[in-house]
């Protein structure tokens, strides 16, 4: 099975890499199309086909991979229409906010075998959580494609109607979680802690939480139950923190993103 990835960009770059440390592809079988070659040279040093042209970097693949940004998606498909075949290669676009409908009348094809797929940028460390929305697939297909980003990370099959929340909650979601690293480290700054050593101490404790979390099943509220004794240090910490509005603000800033 071979993919070809059109874009080496934020996005198009993370798939690539994840692709190339992961279990599914032999490098030899990823080909990455990009206009600038500079981006690409990182790929070719491990293996990976690399290109400038995106017609000679779909010939031969069985995934077409979309990974440009929204406002030049047209321009890519009509560069690849003339090799593109609809019966033997599946289309994945990653570009947000371009429907498969649109897709269908650039391509001139209603019979198109799509998948509109939301990863965020953890997909290089194969830790991404993916949303995947098949249209035109067969079941087989779709079990391929879930099998592919599994090995990136977790994948959510859903549909159309709900990759812009999905875009939010995880792709927009990885820099709110980020902020909040942010934060954190500087609040460790402030209580004696060198950046560096903040920063760490915060992204282990955040590592741990999501641990717990899977590891349990457990919402939230009962594992912070277990560390909020009464009168202690934890509970004045996050009654404070929701004083300041901390839920009220993460559930605003994800509503203002999907507006």
């Amino acid at each position: 099975m071979r993919i070809a990835i059109i874009g080496a960009g934020a996005m198009g770059g993370a798939l690539a890499e994840g692709l190339l440390k992961g279990n599914i592809f032999l490098p030899k079988d990823v080909t990455i199309a990009n206009p600038h070659e500079d981006k690409l040279k990182r790929f070719a040093e491990i293996g990976a086909s690399i290109t400038t042209e995106n017609q000679a970097a779909i010939i031969g693949a069985d995934i077409v991979v979309i990974a440009v940004k929204p406002q030049t998606v047209r321009q890519v498909l009509e560069d690849i229409k003339p090799s593109f075949d609809p019966e033997g290669q599946v289309l994945v676009n990653m570009a947000a906010n371009i429907g498969s409908t649109q897709i269908q009348q650039w391509l001139e094809n209603d019979h198109l075998t799509i998948f509109q797929v939301i990863p965020n940028t953890a997909i290089a460390q194969r830790c991404s959580m993916t949303f995947i929305a098949p249209i035109g697939a067969t079941a087989e297909q779709t079990a391929m494609m879930e099998q592919i980003f599994d090995d990136l990370g977790k994948t959510y099959i859903t549909d159309e109607a709900h990759l812009e929340a999905g875009t939010v909650l995880a792709s927009c979601g990885i820099a709110y979680a980020m902020r909040y690293i942010r934060a954190a480290a500087e609040g460790g700054v402030e209580l004696g802690f060198s950046a560096d050593v903040a920063k760490d101490i915060v992204l282990q404790t955040v590592k741990g939480a999501v641990a717990l979390l899977q590891a349990s099943g457990n919402h939230p509220e009962a594992e912070i139950d277990k560390v909020t004794t009464a009168g202690g240090t934890t509970i004045k910490g996050l009654n404070e923190m929701e004083h300041a509005g901390f839920t009220s603000a993460v559930i605003r800033g994800l509503k203002a993103a999907s507006e």
